[in-house]
């Protein structure tokens, strides 16, 4: 009852065409690998892999609580110091579908203390909470969290809030705006005064995946992980395709236990086990099962979007190409200053260019550009109409953004 009555005060706590394109067979990423020690091959999309796929997404720490705990102590902070309200504070997400209903009854009613940490242990305990994974142990009747690990998930899912702020059916590929990923690293003890005042200095949606590398901070904002099927590079620099990132950030920013090479980077980490390279077919394969969102319906002008197409055929096109929406699928990067972007994380990057962003439910995840610079859709469109010289008229750009919104 003890652990029901904890768990209860959680609660109150683009392209060119006239219509988005249809889900393309995945491109072989593994044709002309970045230099990495990972190239799956071909995706396996049975049923049976998928399910494995979002098994890793979803639950797989790649031994990263190594790290998470032994070295950042997280689990002591969370056990510590992490409520409820904390949690969700920093835009930690909870699982509503592994919740017993009796336990949501109770939640829906409110009627316990929600500044308990105790609570967050029962969550994890549960497997509720989006992205972390803990271990807990029961002695004397009293719940510990002695090992805290984090996946995929922790930043490329949220959930629909059908619940409550922060707590619902999960979204996987969403990319998690609300998450605080700096605040809640700034509170690991095993950091010092100057890299905590960096961590806090990020905000919600943004992280900077090369501040453990060369200690350089340009956060970004983190990306969509939906709609990758037709799409060569996942990156905003194109570095390397799905894959080459997945086991990127597993190795170098989850702290997981596996491989990983690119010379180009000066990075070559090889570890025994390898907990990584072998779960990157079936992750890359669920992830691109993930379909783009739809808009919500009313969400844009039908009849300015019609007329926003023209202009984005005009305006847009020749960037934002074909299925993919992005004519990096050809191999074109852009220079910062030909997009008027700025440069200073490129410059810490191997290809020290941009790649065009495809153009996927973008009504739903702002802010926009690699940095997050864009506020609003209007930002952006404002942006390239200066920076791209392109004489759009006030209404012009408003049945851009319709046509945006649309996609």
């Amino acid at each position: 009852m003890r652990a029901l009555r904890v768990l209860v005060a959680l609660s109150t706590l683009a392209f060119v065409a006239c219509q988005k394109p249809a889900p393309q067979p995945p491109a072989d990423s593994s044709a002309a690998p970045a230099p990495t020690a990972s190239a799956p091959a071909a995706d396996n999309l049975s049923p049976a892999n998928l399910a494995d796929g979002q098994q890793v997404f979803r639950f797989d720490t790649f031994g990263d609580e190594q790290f998470w705990t032994d070295t950042a102590r997280m689990n002591e902070v969370v056990q510590k110091s992490v409520s409820p309200t904390t949690a969700l504070s920093v835009g930690l997400k909870v699982d509503a579908d592994v919740i017993p209903p009796d336990v949501a009854a109770a939640i829906k009613a409110g009627k316990v203390d929600l500044k308990d940490p105790a609570t967050t242990v029962t969550l994890l305990k549960l497997n509720a909470v989006v992205g972390l994974k803990g271990t807990v142990t029961t002695v004397n009747g009293k719940d510990s969290l002695t090992r805290l690990g984090v996946t995929c998930a922790l930043c490329h899912s949220t959930v629909d809030n059908a619940f409550a702020k922060g707590i619902g059916h999960r979204r996987d590929g969403w990319p998690n705006r609300d998450l605080n990923i700096g605040a809640i690293i700034a509170l690991s003890p095993a950091i010092t005064a100057a890299q905590k005042k960096v961590y806090n200095s990020w905000g919600p949606g943004k992280y900077d995946p090369r501040y453990n590398i060369d200690g350089k901070s340009t956060p970004l904002a983190l990306p969509p992980a939906y709609g990758l099927a037709s799409v060569k590079n996942e990156t905003y620099t194109a570095e390397g395709p799905i894959s080459y990132w997945n086991a990127y950030v597993a190795v170098t920013q989850m702290h997981g236990h596996g491989n990983f090479s690119d010379p180009r980077l000066k990075i070559d980490v090889k570890q025994t086990p390898d907990m990584v390279t072998p779960k990157l077919a079936s992750l890359r394969a669920y992830q691109h099962s993930i379909a783009a969102p739809q808009p919500d319906a009313g969400s844009f002008d039908t009849n300015a979007a019609f007329r926003g197409q023209t202009i984005f055929v005009k305006s847009c096109g020749s960037c934002h190409v074909g299925g993919s929406g992005t004519d990096n699928n050809s191999g074109v990067l852009h220079a910062p200053a030909e997009t008027g972007m700025d440069a200073s994380y490129a410059m810490r990057t191997a290809n020290k260019m941009y790649r065009t962003t495809p153009l996927r439910g973008l009504a739903l995840h702002a802010p926009y550009f690699h940095d997050g610079s864009a506020a609003t859709l209007m930002d952006v469109v404002n942006h390239y109409n200066e920076a791209r010289k392109l004489g759009l008229t006030a209404q012009q750009r408003a049945d851009l953004v319709e046509y945006l919104k649309s996609l």
